[in-house]
């Protein structure tokens, strides 16, 4: 018997390597990763420790040992044999495998300008090692996009004194992954701390002085950043054949075309039970399919359908958001000491909740508006924006009833 290859050795192969064994799989187990470390989370990388990139370990040696994982580090996969069930590594080795796991992620989306080479990109511990090593005091830095990790990294250099314009080609902000009420307020924040906006303005070049912006506008910066998105690693998949779009295709169960290769992580679409297929880019949902691949690569049938879920810490405040708000939702906000809370319902049921707040103070709250999602009832607008209503007697009435 082969057993088991998983390429890939972020948070979901890791994870999935270890859940094989959780699950009683007792054959080979071969994790793939091209980084020259162990296997580390990425959420840390935007939460500097002083001028160091923190690295956050998922696992040690002694670990990996001890739970009889083959950890092949610093080696990329060139080649997916899937019908001779093989899969050709850089080193010049070749595994053969009876089940394979595909958790290669994503790679960060490349500008189309003169002068890109020069743009910095923040997606592993060597990017962010080069990026905080390089800003100093006094040092100026300009940041392409506007999303998640590019708000994170302003409002990371503006705690250290450090000039930051953000440029976005969107009309605000935070426009695609995060409510606009609570969009608007981080923008707001922002720019209460210094932080310069250039919104709806295409990149005509990036030069060593900075960005220069369709229209001729020079924005300063010692350092440029690329935060413009990613892009599934579905090369691999493509050229052995498998089904891939918007990352490698696979079923609720997480099989590609090919029944005896998975894919899970940031690289994997997955079936949607009212058609089409969905990335999920988080930690958790890549936690969650990690598992649920390994059970399945040893014999289950789980479905994934775990309700998507993603956080996001700027200066002092805290943003979760659970489900899949809609601006077609209806919202309700409930008002809290610590900050808010906006539940979204489609009828009288709630399908999404997020909240924003300090520091964690919101954490329990939007748990249990997590838990009434997955819940699937209907509530009554009026409780959910009554902050006398506990949340908690909610839940335990929806599921008595």
């Amino acid at each position: 018997m082969n057993g088991i290859v998983i390429i890939g050795a972020g948070e979901c192969g890791t994870r999935a390597a270890f859940a094989l064994r959780e699950a009683g799989y007792s054959g080979s187990v071969t994790l793939v990763g091209a980084e020259p470390h162990l296997p580390y989370e990425r959420p840390p990388l935007s939460k500097p420790m002083g001028e160091t990139a923190q690295m956050k370990l998922i696992c040690t040696l002694d670990s990996l040992a001890a739970a009889g994982i083959d950890y092949a580090k610093g080696v990329s996969a060139l080649k997916l044999d899937a019908d001779a069930g093989t899969v050709t590594l850089s080193d010049g080795g070749l595994l053969p495998y009876e089940k394979l796991l595909l958790a290669t992620g994503a790679r960060p989306r490349r500008l189309a300008c003169p002068g890109a080479e020069r743009v910095l990109d923040f997606r592993t511990h060597t990017d962010a090692e080069a990026i905080f090593a390089n800003v100093g005091s006094g040092a100026s830095v300009a940041i392409i996009g506007g999303g998640l990790i590019g708000m994170e990294l302003a409002a990371v250099f503006r705690g250290k004194g450090i000039a930051v314009s953000v440029i976005e080609a969107a009309p605000k902000p935070l426009g695609r992954a995060v409510p606009s009420r609570f969009a608007e307020k981080l923008h707001a924040r922002h720019a209460a701390e210094g932080v310069e906006f250039y919104l709806e303005r295409g990149i005509a070049e990036i030069t060593g002085d900075g960005v220069v912006l369709a229209g001729g506008d020079v924005v300063q910066g010692d350092l440029v950043i690329g935060a413009i998105g990613v892009i599934p690693e579905t090369a691999l998949a493509l050229d052995a054949g498998l089904a891939t779009g918007n990352g490698i295709l696979a079923d609720a169960c997480l099989r590609t075309s090919r029944p005896n290769i998975f894919a899970a992580g940031d690289c994997a679409a997955i079936a949607q039970p009212g058609g089409g297929h969905i990335r999920f880019e988080s930690w958790r949902n890549a936690r969650a399919q990690a598992e649920i691949a390994a059970r399945n690569m040893t014999g289950a049938q789980d479905a994934f359908a775990a309700i998507p879920w993603f956080w996001s810490d700027q200066y002092d405040l805290g943003l979760q958001v659970a489900g899949l708000p809609h601006p077609a939702h209806r919202s309700v906000v409930r008002t809290l000491p610590e900050g808010e809370l906006e539940f979204y319902l489609d009828g009288d049921r709630l399908v999404a909740a997020a909240a924003l707040g300090l520091g964690n103070g919101l954490a329990k709250e939007i748990k249990l508006a997590e838990m009434l999602v997955a819940a699937g009832v209907d509530l009554d607008p009026a409780a959910l924006a009554d902050p006398r209503v506990n949340l908690k007697a909610l839940l335990k009435s929806a599921r008595a009833a």
